[in-house]
């Protein structure tokens, strides 16, 4: 049986280190082909492992005194606090002691530090910050959910490829369909970035392209990636937080206005539960970062036990579908950056 070793930063996340231990724990007794490493102080990790009992001998701990905190500066402090939780689990991915590394920190130093302490695939010139987003459809994953402000046509091309891989490698869906978000359906349609993006993804060989997706179409859930700079995909994703909040609390304002419709919600709460369920960020797990050469996962700052659980999960998925390795592969397909070289069809 294969072994899928994972990495994690047990300080990252405000619920550290006892919310990050408990969902690595429990994500052992869930797979039992996974072997975790804890990076943190050595003496409060091992106390807290007391609890670990039947899994204890699959959990080893990587002694880190330091810690990268949510208001320091990502670049300086990776490269300062090389004995923190969270540069120990990305060197243990770049040492190939572990396949994948999950964090719950800082979202800045989880990029610079993959960036940083572990290095791209060769070949991806931009690694990307993918999010899955429930659709009406079906879910959906976005990227470049932040980490890319200002991207080059090339960028976005090999965005749609570690899209595609991903969404087949861990969610299991055949031949996906990956859609470029633009102000327009047409090919013509867009900026400049987008008009050439559009020329070479179509000319690519290594993944479905499905076109242009305007953005009332997005949360249909038609397409499996959606790929954007990182300027726009972060948009995309904190106005769809709010938009998700903003609905539920509205709904709720609405169903307590009188009895009848207090009675009413009564009736249909096993739906809202439902519903509920499906908007919660703790199914998911986290976000990968993909074109890093290793799995990567940043997991929500405020994740619990189960969301940890889920991030391990989605880890070695990532692990069991070689997505680097099939990231390497599809690099073949891709066209010349070039978009003036490719003839119109």
């Amino acid at each position: 049986m294969s072994e899928y070793i994972i990495a994690l930063d047990a300080m990252g996340g405000d619920n550290a280190p006892d919310a990050i231990v408990r969902g690595g724990v429990e994500a052992l007794r869930h797979f039992p082909d996974v072997r975790i490493l804890l990076a943190g102080p050595e003496a409060r990790i091992r106390a807290l492992l007391d609890e670990a009992g039947d899994v204890r001998d699959r959990a080893e701990i990587l002694p880190a005194d330091d810690v990268i905190t949510m208001d320091e500066a990502p670049m300086l402090a990776v490269r300062k606090k090389t004995n923190s939780s969270m540069v120990q689990a990305m060197l243990a991915v770049r040492e190939k002691r572990a396949g994948a590394a999950v964090s719950a920190g800082s979202t800045g130093a989880v990029l610079a530090c993959g960036m940083l302490r572990i290095g791209r695939i060769q070949g991806i010139e931009r690694p990307a910050l993918a999010v899955v987003i429930p659709g009406v459809k079906k879910p959906f994953l976005l990227l470049d959910a932040g980490a890319n402000v200002d991207c080059q046509p090339r960028y976005l091309v090999q965005f749609g490829l570690m899209g595609s891989v991903y969404m087949a490698g861990v969610m299991g869906v055949e031949h996906p369909a990956v859609g470029l978000v633009n102000i327009g359906a047409e090919p013509e349609k867009g900026n400049k970035l987008s008009k050439e993006t559009y020329q070479l993804m179509q000319a690519q060989t290594s993944y479905r392209f499905a076109g242009n997706v305007e953005a009332r179409d997005i949360a249909m859930g038609d397409h499996d990636v959606l790929v954007a700079d990182g300027f726009d995909g972060n948009i995309i994703l904190k106005y769809t937080e709010g938009m998700a909040s903003a609905m539920m609390t509205m709904l709720k304002t609405n169903l307590m206005a009188s009895k009848v419709t207090k009675l009413g919600a009564a009736l249909s709460r096993p739906a809202f539960r439902k519903f509920k369920r499906t908007l919660d960020y703790n199914a998911y797990g986290g976000a990968p970062l993909l074109g890093v050469d290793g799995a990567v996962i940043k997991a929500h700052g405020s994740s619990g036990e189960t969301a940890i659980m889920n991030a391990v999960r989605q880890a070695r998925e990532m692990l069991v579908g070689d997505v680097a390795g099939k990231i390497r592969e599809g690099l073949a397909g891709l066209e010349t950056d070039d978009p003036t070289s490719i003839p119109e069809k």
